[in-house]
């Protein structure tokens, strides 16, 4: 993705050769910023320069960089090419640059070119320093280029067109921070940092300190420039992190390891979307991260828990109360609301400010949690309500005073029950105050007992209908009513008999579920544990027929050495063992060493049917009766195929991964409706060298999927689908 450079050094002069002689030839006493004329110990190093060098003046190329601290370090980094072309055109444009913004990577970052400073716009960041760079000099530690000053490469800039020029060099000048630059000749400019106390002992500038290599334009240090992204996003898809603020081995941010994800993709998108993009089908897919690690722990919660902390073994104590016990705050009523409020009102505000900076965005909306994120996201997407159950709540919501009574006589009188009005003004029972009503309080009202039954079926049929659980101690995360059967005390009917009305919940917490502003197309889970917190929670089996309301895909994506992901699959058809579907690898094939395994998997298969075959040929050859020549061949026939059909019986559901067996078992399975009939449980393939241990890459393997380009393909590949648009090449 690195673009090429774009051009070659600007100033002709000097060789490979030349250069080498120049370096070394240096000394302290060559440099003499008093005398303009080249000293003897210069003379054979300049004579290879070519003097006609002034005539070839041509003006630097600037390129954009901002500032980034890693790792405690500050790191320059620069622009793709396309935003430092926007910037470099704003700032030429002869406006005043106070004030004017422009945006860069993809939206994500406005830069303020007044300030010099650039921002994060979906996500609180530290704010970059900018600048426009001409000349850079090599850092201490490592070979990366450092650039100077916006003001000082003006200098150096100045100083390098009189030498050019008026072909005279061994130019030296001063920084603002006392570091002194010499420029020998166009091949070779040298920085010499300041030495404390080298003042007071007389030494000169140029003695001062190892010097550090000079060079004028982005061209002539190494660095990749990015071409940067296509500007048509096709798709939206919100990232939710799991527990703590790091998200990988690195101790990376949410935010980093999105970048990475979103870094992954475009690469992916330019090898196996190919044919799409020259066609102008498809831009890219824009991933935003969603934190709600630093809102919760903003509560004042951390201040708390670092009271009734132990202080022995301090480092591990800080890990555990700042990532291990996000879960405990989820399983806490007052924590978890906060929670699934922070989750839920990040994505509509990111929501609504991406299509603010983008009103010409006509796609869809996905979303994605790792780990914990996942059961969040899980739990939100459970408790969401279609546009038409969203009509009927606010018609007939429970917490509406006006209307209540009103409400009632309607539904009275659509039960011919008219005659009854008159005992729920009196007793004050509006329409919520019914929902509450059980068999036996209606019959202390003086109610007989059709109409009660007639009532209590009536308001149970509509709460089914409308989605809006009766208030019970239960989860408010239900999963629909009747659509997944809940064996829990939480099992009861509305009339005390137990034989109509399931009041259905997962076991969650009691709390308010916010509402997204969109509909979710597709939801992915990376290592998700949410199958084992369903059935810690005490549910059993999901209903087949159970969908999400509001998303029609669900893809729970898993590294088969994960110690934190569970399967789904299993809940749906719980008297069914198969397989999880295989996610193809990138390249298009298996990696070497499953295919091994699968080959020799099969080899010993065919050996030992050929072998069972053949005993129970012989036996049968020496035990049956002599038959007719006819039925002899028949007989011999089905002989030989049944010792084939047999012994293939317990294979098909021992082998895990033999190709054929997927392609016979895949069609008739059966997982439901959860995610539109597609299969729910892929995983990925592990690599050779995770195959020797699989303990020592536990970890690794639930933090592997931000740089996994399978994962990322696999989600590339099910969100174009939607769109009518698939891979250049199926991948086996």
């Amino acid at each position: 993705m690195s673009c090429s450079p774009r051009g070659k050094e600007s100033v002709k002069g000097g060789g490979v050769a030349g250069e080498r002689n120049v370096i070394s030839g240096i000394t302290p006493e060559t440099v003499d910023s008093s005398d303009p004329s080249p000293s003897p110990n210069s003379c054979s190093s300049f004579e290879l320069i070519d003097m006609d060098a002034g005539s070839l003046y041509e003006p630097v190329s600037p390129h954009w960089f901002y500032c980034k601290v890693i790792d405690s370090k500050e790191t320059w980094i620069p622009f793709n090419s396309e935003d430092s072309q926007q910037l470099e055109e704003a700032y030429g444009s002869g406006k005043d640059c106070n004030g004017k913004v422009v945006p860069t990577d993809g939206g994500r970052y406005d830069v303020h070119l007044g300030e010099r400073m650039r921002y994060a716009v979906y996500w609180d960041e530290q704010a970059s320093e900018v600048r426009r760079c001409t000349w850079f000099y090599k850092g201490d530690k490592d070979n990366k280029y450092v650039p100077y000053s916006e003001s000082f490469s003006q200098v150096l800039e100045e100083t390098y067109i009189l030498a050019v020029t008026q072909d005279e060099w061994k130019k030296k000048l001063e920084s603002p921070n006392r570091e002194i630059i010499v420029l020998h000749n166009p091949k070779l400019m040298v920085h010499y940092q300041p030495v404390a106390g080298s003042d007071e002992w007389g030494s000169t500038p140029t003695e001062q300190g190892r010097p550090r290599t000079v060079k004028r334009g982005v061209e002539n240090i190494s660095v990749d420039i990015h071409c940067g992204e296509p500007l048509q996003i096709d798709h939206l898809v919100f990232v939710v992190h799991g527990i703590g603020p790091a998200c990988d081995l690195r101790f990376r941010s949410i935010v980093q390891c999105v970048n990475d994800f979103r870094s992954v993709s475009l690469n992916l998108l330019q090898t196996h979307f190919k044919k799409a993009q020259e066609n102008q089908q498809i831009g890219r897919i824009e991933f935003l991260p969603v934190n709600w690690h630093s809102p919760l722990h903003s509560t004042g919660v951390d201040v708390d828990l670092q009271r009734i902390t132990l202080p022995s073994i301090n480092r591990l104590r800080h890990f555990t109360n700042d990532t291990i016990l996000d879960v405990f705050f989820y399983n806490s009523p007052t924590y978890c609301q906060t929670i699934v409020d922070t989750v839920a009102s990040e994505m509509n505000r990111i929501y609504k400010l991406f299509l603010q900076r983008n009103p010409d965005f006509k796609g869809g909306v996905s979303i994605a949690g790792h780990s914990l994120g996942s059961l969040i996201l899980f739990d939100i997407l459970t408790n969401q309500k279609d546009s038409l159950g969203d009509i009927d709540s606010k018609k007939d919501s429970p917490n509406m005073d006006q209307g209540d009574t009103l409400t009632i006589e309607e539904d009275l009188k659509k039960l011919q029950l008219s005659e009854y009005l008159s005992i729920f003004e009196k007793e004050k029972v509006d329409k919520k105050a019914l929902a509450l009503c059980t068999d036996k309080d209606l019959q202390e009202m003086g109610i007989p007992l059709g109409p009660r039954k007639k009532i209590l079926n009536y308001v149970r049929t509509r709460e089914n209908s409308m989605g809006i659980n009766k208030p019970t101690p239960q989860s408010a995360s239900g999963l629909n009513m009747s659509n997944i059967p809940k064996e829990s005390e939480f099992c009861s009917s509305a009339d005390g008999t137990g034989n109509d009305y399931l009041d259905v919940g997962i076991g969650q917490v009691s709390v308010k579920y916010p509402r997204l502003i969109y509909k979710p197309e597709i939801f992915f889970a990376f290592g998700s544990p949410i199958g084992m917190f369903l059935t810690v929670r005490g549910l059993k089996r999901i209903d087949p027929n159970y969908r999400f309301p509001t998303c029609k895909g669900f893809f729970n994506i898993y590294h088969p050495f994960d110690p934190v992901a569970y399967r789904i699959e299993p809940m749906v058809v719980p008297g069914v063992e198969f397989e999880p579907m295989l996610i193809p690898h990138h390249k298009g094939r298996k990696r070497m060493h499953l295919e091994l395994r699968e080959g020799l998997t099969r080899m010993s298969m065919d050996l030992r049917n050929n072998l069972l075959g053949s005993l129970r040929m012989a036996w049968k050859s020496f035990t049956r009766t002599p038959e007719p020549a006819l039925q002899t061949s028949e007989t011999t026939e089905e002989a030989e195929a049944e010792p084939v059909s047999s012994p293939e019986k317990p294979s098909d559901a021992n082998t895990e991964e033999s190709s054929e067996a997927v392609k016979e078992e895949v069609p008739p399975i059966n997982v439901g409706m959860l995610n539109g009939g597609q299969r729910i449980d892929y995983v990925l393939q592990e690599k050779p060298i995770e195959s020797f241990n699989e303990y020592l890459f536990a970890l690794q393997s639930h933090l592997c999927y931000w740089e996994s380009e399978d994962t990322v393909l696999l989600v590339l590949k099910e969100i174009y689908q939607t769109q009518g648009i698939f891979l250049d090449q199926p991948l086996q």
